[in-house]
């Protein structure tokens, strides 16, 4: 069970190394790939010292799987390459998500999708994944209609040199910046790059990579993305309107009983889902849980989860046990 992980040295790279190890994934080889300035560079992976490689030399290595965070670019020119050697990739930039043949897959919802032969596999949006591991047992029980959604994301979803430009803010350094303005003290609405009908790329993956995990395209979305100034996850406030009616407690349970989530709803001991909190945790925390009394069938909630770790890292390396424990590679 040779391992490739292309993206090894960046932040999410870094996360999913660490991850198989807790897991305890049964990596017989471990391959780390990254670009040619990282050639040679050293990691740690189970106590040994495991030499980064060129993408070239790892697809020769032969891996089963091939588990990216390399950025786009990458993606779209060596992706097909594994894929085309038998190996198969998961993916955790944007680049194959929205392709009709390509699985988009959060395991805990959608995992039957994945088929024997499928060798490139969509990691979603960070944002997209926490979100629909709350909502997927509430549309399956009331079909959602329409969702409206802010998120309040950390720097982390943006990378290292972002998280250095918020504490080189905070330390009074001038240094790189990630973003066209401080980070610290601050908070922006734009999250990636803005498109021709003013809305985000970050905000359009919310209504498609939604519709596409929960499968049902009928559902109506519409997203506001902001960057606040904090590293330990993403916070989304999203407001739901069903087709069916429901009850406030039924929804608690519903959420609760689903794997990977955890309720934090207890208003009269201010408890409730924080990034200080969900910070280097798998799970997805849902709170706030309340209905909507301005329009009929609605519901507010809160939902918080480590973007790097469940939003991209843990969840392509669940894609990864599943199609391990069901032989599908």
């Amino acid at each position: 069970m040779k391992i490739a992980v292309v993206g090894a040295t960046g932040m999410v790279g870094q996360t999913m190394i660490k991850i198989l190890e807790e897991r305890n994934f049964p990596v017989t080889e471990l391959i780390p790939a990254a670009s040619e300035r990282s050639v040679g560079k050293e990691i740690v992976f189970k106590g040994k010292q495991v030499k980064v490689v060129s993408v070239m030399d790892a697809v020769k290595a032969k891996p089963v799987f091939a588990i990216f965070s390399a950025g786009g670019s990458t993606s779209k020119e060596w992706a097909p390459v594994f894929a085309e050697n038998g190996i198969v990739v998961i993916d955790n930039s944007s680049t194959w998500r929205m392709y009709d043949e390509i699985p988009l897959v959060v395991p805990e919802i959608n995992s039957h999708v994945i088929k024997k032969g499928d060798r490139i596999i969509a990691n979603p949006n960070c944002s997209t994944t926490q979100m629909v591991m709350a909502l997927a047992p509430l549309h399956r029980k009331y079909k959602i209609k329409r969702l409206v959604i802010a998120t309040y994301q950390s720097v982390t979803g943006t990378g290292v040199k972002a998280v250095q430009q918020m504490m080189d803010e905070r330390a009074g350094i001038e240094g790189p910046m990630a973003y066209p303005y401080p980070i610290d003290m601050n908070c922006f609405p734009h999250g990636g790059s803005f498109q021709e009908d003013g809305y985000t790329t970050e905000e359009q993956k919310l209504v498609d990579e939604t519709r596409k995990i929960l499968e049902d395209p009928s559902i109506m979305v519409t997203a506001t993305a902001v960057r606040i100034p904090v590293v330990g996850g993403h916070s989304e406030a999203v407001n739901v309107e069903f087709e069916k009616e429901f009850d406030i407690d039924e929804v608690r349970s519903l959420i609760a009983g689903f794997p990977g989530n955890v309720v934090q709803d207890d208003p009269s001991k201010n408890e409730y889902p924080m990034p200080k909190y969900s910070h280097n945790k798998d799970q997805v925390f849902v709170g706030r849980i309340r209905r909507d009394f301005s329009r009929e069938k609605s519901l507010n909630l809160w939902v918080v989860a480590d973007n790097i770790r469940k939003g991209a890292a843990t969840n392509a390396i669940q894609i990864a046990e599943y199609m391990v424990e069901k032989k599908l590679y």
